[in-house]
C-alpha cells in the first residue's frame, strides 16, 4: 500500500472549484498520513498529459460539479485505464441530471417530488407553479442557483431575469417540500448513519451553511423514529443501486413531519462526489461508525477500479 501512487484530482474551473480544492486538499493530506505517494493535480483542460505525465496507479476524484462530477473526467479515466474512485461513467452521468436522476430513481419505487422543466426567461414572468416551489439548475451542486419561492410571493424570483444569470437558462422547477433536511450516505454495499442537517443563521441548507464553519449543525443520529431512519436507509441504498453508483455517494432527502404537515419523505437526489472538506457530511457519518478520516480515504483508494 505505501507504494501506491495517487493522483488527487481538485479544482477544476466550474463553480465548485473552491469547494473541490478543499476536498482534494483534505482527501490528499490524508492519504499521505497513510502511506501513500500523492500527487496532486488541479485539474485543467490539458489534464489527459498531465495523468500522463504522472502515471499514478489511482486517481481520487476530488472534482465537483461539472466535468468532474457527469461523467467527463470518467470517461478520460477509462480510456487511459486509470483506475478511479466513486461512480463511473453512466452513474455520474445520470446522477448529475437532476431530471433523468429522478426518473430512474422514481422507477425504482424511490419517492422524488414533481416538477417541471422551464426556461428562465418564462419564470420571470409568471410563476411556473403554485407557490411554494424551488427553482433549481439542472446539472449543478453545493447549492448554487437555488432559488426557493415562498408561498406569499407574488412575483417569481427577479434574478432569473438578469442579463449576468450565471446558470442555464433551462431549469427545473419542483415542490417545496417542507420540513427537515436529512442525508444519508452509501459505502461499498452498506447504509450509514442519517443526518438531520440545521442550517444556523441561513435560510435553507445553502453554499455558505454548507461550507462556512458554523453554517450548519450535524445531528447524527438524526433524532427521527427508527422506522423512519431505517426507511431513509434502505432507500439510500436503493437510490445507489438505481442509477449505478459505485463507491461512496450521498443522498439527500425532505421529511415533512410537522403536526399538520403530510408525512412525506422525499428524495432529493443522489451526489456521487460527495464533499469531503473539514464542515462536509461524509466524514461524519464514517466518524459515527468509527472510521477515520485517513481510513475513509484509505478505503476509496482500495476500491478504485475501471469499469465502474
Amino acid at each position: 500500500m505505501a507504494q501506491k501512487h495517487v493522483a488527487v484530482l481538485m479544482g477544476g474551473w466550474v463553480s465548485e472549484r473552491p469547494v473541490s480544492l478543499s476536498s482534494g486538499r483534505e482527501c490528499a493530506k490524508a492519504l499521505k498520513e497513510a502511506g501513500y505517494k500523492v500527487s496532486e493535480i488541479d485539474v485543467d483542460r490539458n489534464v489527459a498529459a498531465v495523468l500522463k505525465e504522472v502515471a499514478p496507479d489511482v486517481a481520487f476524484n476530488a472534482l465537483h460539479g461539472p466535468f468532474g462530477e457527469d461523467g467527463c473526467i470518467q470517461g478520460i479515466l477509462e480510456v487511459m485505464n486509470i483506475p478511479y474512485t466513486h461512480s463511473g461513467v453512466m452513474a455520474s452521468a445520470l446522477a448529475m441530471n437532476k431530471v433523468k436522476a429522478k426518473a430512474v430513481m422514481a422507477a425504482a419505487g424511490v419517492p422524488v417530488t414533481e416538477h417541471l422543466i422551464v426556461n428562465r426567461n418564462e419564470i420571470g414572468r409568471e410563476h411556473p407553479m403554485t407557490p411554494p416551489y424551488v427553482i433549481k439548475p439542472i446539472n449543478e451542486g453545493s447549492s448554487f442557483g437555488v432559488l426557493i419561492v415562498k408561498e406569499d410571493q407574488d412575483y417569481p424570483p427577479q434574478e432569473l431575469t438578469r442579463a449576468d444569470w450565471p446558470y442555464p437558462d433551462v431549469l427545473m422547477c419542483e415542490r417545496f417540500i417542507a420540513g427537515r433536511e436529512l442525508t444519508c450516505a452509501v459505502m461499498g454495499d452498506r447504509a450509514l448513519g442519517v443526518i438531520d442537517i440545521v442550517p444556523v443563521g441561513h435560510g435553507f441548507y445553502d453554499y455558505d451553511a454548507k461550507y462556512l464553519e458554523g453554517g450548519s449543525k450535524h445531528i447524527l443520529p438524526a433524532k427521527i423514529s427508527p422506522i423512519v431512519y431505517q426507511k431513509i436507509q434502505t432507500l439510500t441504498l436503493e437510490a445507489h443501486q438505481s442509477l449505478g453508483c459505485r463507491g461512496v455517494s450521498r443522498a439527500d432527502f425532505r421529511f415533512d413531519e410537522r403536526e399538520d404537515g403530510t408525512g412525506e419523505l422525499i428524495c432529493l437526489e443522489v451526489n456521487t462526489q460527495p464533499g469531503m472538506t473539514p464542515t462536509s457530511l461524509v466524514p461524519d457519518m464514517a466518524a459515527h461508525e468509527g472510521m477515520s478520516f485517513k481510513d475513509l480515504v484509505s478505503w476509496m483508494v482500495e476500491d478504485a477500479s475501471c469499469c465502474r
